[in-house]
């Protein structure tokens, strides 16, 4: 047997223990583990979402301001000239009285005074103050408050909703990245294997025991060979781009595999009842249902809202300040002025009852459409099982097919050299072989995906920070 056909077999043995026939068992890729945390921190999408959480959180902090008091500076200052004026006949009343006082008494002491008019608009005044204020009854910012609070957990959900789906996203992308990779080294080993075949035929044809028919055949299969090495080197370059893509990294970035860590898990059974039915999926896990309950629960809590504006607002407030004419400031000027504000309104043309009836309608919907996401991902995780099923089953048919084809082809290579089997014979057998370990690798890929499809359906990938 030749170096080459040894070089064969021990990738192929290689492929049989780290590839398409590990042991079922669980374990965890260090490598890939590594790039799931890597997207989390440099996914452009997943950063939006978080921004948008963010912000809610902002939110909530401006709900809880509400319940605090508010200080401001206020002031003002007035300059005018003209406008309205109050007259006051104070000369009219007082001359006469000034006028019999004076006869009275033989002297001058009491003058005469001119009628006043006074503007109304104040001329060279100022009013500065400091006003603090503070809500006393006030539903509807304790609601705001209570609506900020799930909207948080809301946003949560879907965070870690998008973060599930990503990581199913690079799982497959890394899988089918190494299905690419290791269809190139296929491809090459093949390639190997016509270019002996070449070499043998370009032997027996020099010492006459063969025709060139063989060897043109052979030829033939090395250039069909190099355009399978060019489609799949292809398909690396782009399974690559795709995945240093959601990894927001360069797009021809190198990606590590591990392949002793890539391993097969066995899916456990459906649980059954006591009667031996089946269990509904358990789907409890999904944010997508947290996510419509707390819609709901922020549809409700409006309604409340609405509800509860009936029950008057109570605001007290306290001023702080100084108001005075040509800038004066001292023990007059000064003041400080303490109230309660009321403010209950008992007609508003049915606008509270219409927008309280408005979030009962999305209650309604959230509730529906909670029913309907609850049945559709119990369809997702039932599929998501088949399909699995489907796929361990090819995989270890895929296992055993590999075997008998490597059996095969070393039986026919070892015909082939004595003499006893036609070229063609030989290249079935080496194309059987070939096609063989593609679909052992593309098996083994489909395998890894249904994986990840289940653990995405039944979201049980550990987030971190998860609340």
């Amino acid at each position: 047997m030749s170096t080459k056909i040894i070089k064969l077999l021990a990738f192929i043995l290689i492929m049989l223990i780290t590839g398409a026939g590990v042991t079922p068992v669980a374990a965890q890729n260090g490598a890939l583990e590594q790039y799931i945390q890597e997207a989390f921190t440099n996914n452009q999408s997943l950063q939006q979402r978080n921004f948008q959480l963010d912000k809610s959180m902002y939110a909530l902090d401006e709900a809880r301001g509400m319940f605090l008091p508010q200080v401001s500076v206020m002031g003002s200052y007035t300059k005018s000239s003209g406008g309205r004026t109050i007259d006051v006949p104070i000369g009219d009343l007082m001359n006469p009285v000034y006028a019999t006082l004076n006869e009275l008494t033989g002297s001058q002491k009491f003058q005469s005074v001119s009628n006043q008019s006074f503007l109304l608009n104040p001329d060279n005044f100022y009013d500065a103050k400091v006003r603090t204020t503070l809500p006393l009854i006030n539903t509807e910012i304790w609601y705001a408050k209570q609506i900020r609070q799930e909207d948080i957990t809301r946003q949560q959900a879907a965070v870690n909703a998008y973060k599930r789906q990503l990581v199913k996203d690079i799982k497959s992308a890394y899988y089918r990245y190494f299905q690419a990779a290791r269809s190139v080294d296929i491809y090459l080993n093949a390639l190997e294997l016509v270019q002996e075949n070449i070499r043998v035929n370009e032997s027996l044809l020099k010492n006459g025991v063969r025709n060139s028919t063989a060897l043109t055949r052979a030829k033939t299969e090395q250039q069909r060979t190099l355009a399978a090495i060019t489609a799949a080197r292809n398909n690396q370059q782009n399974a690559r781009s795709y995945f240093n893509f959601l990894l927001n990294r360069q797009l021809t970035d190198s990606i590590a595999t591990d392949s002793a860590a890539l391993t097969v898990i066995s899916e456990q059974s459906p649980a059954v009842n006591e009667t031996g039915d089946r269990l509904l999926p358990d789907i409890s896990r999904r944010e997508e249902l947290l996510q419509l309950d707390k819609t709901k629960r922020i549809a409700l809590l409006q309604q409340k809202q609405q509800q509860s504006a009936i029950i008057p607002r109570v605001n007290t407030y306290l001023d702080l300040g100084s108001q005075a004419y040509n800038w004066d400031f001292n023990h007059n000027s000064r003041y400080y002025m303490w109230g309660v504000n009321l403010q209950w309104d008992l007609f508003t043309g049915g606008q509270r009852r219409a927008k309280a009836r408005q979030a009962a309608s999305d209650a309604a919907a959230a509730a529906a459409m909670y029913n309907e996401t609850a049945q559709q991902l119990r369809l997702e995780l039932t599929t998501a099982r088949n399909n699995f099923q489907t796929a361990r089953s090819n995989y270890q048919s895929a296992q055993t097919q590999l075997q008998l084809a490597e059996k095969y082809y070393t039986d026919q290579v070892k015909v082939y050299k004595e003499g006893q089997l036609l070229y063609l014979e030989l290249l079935d057998a080496q194309q059987q072989l070939t096609n063989a370990r593609l679909e052992a690798l593309q098996a083994y890929a489909q395998v890894q995906i249904a994986q990840a499809e289940i653990e995405r359906a039944q979201a049980t990938y550990p987030l971190p920070n998860q609340q």
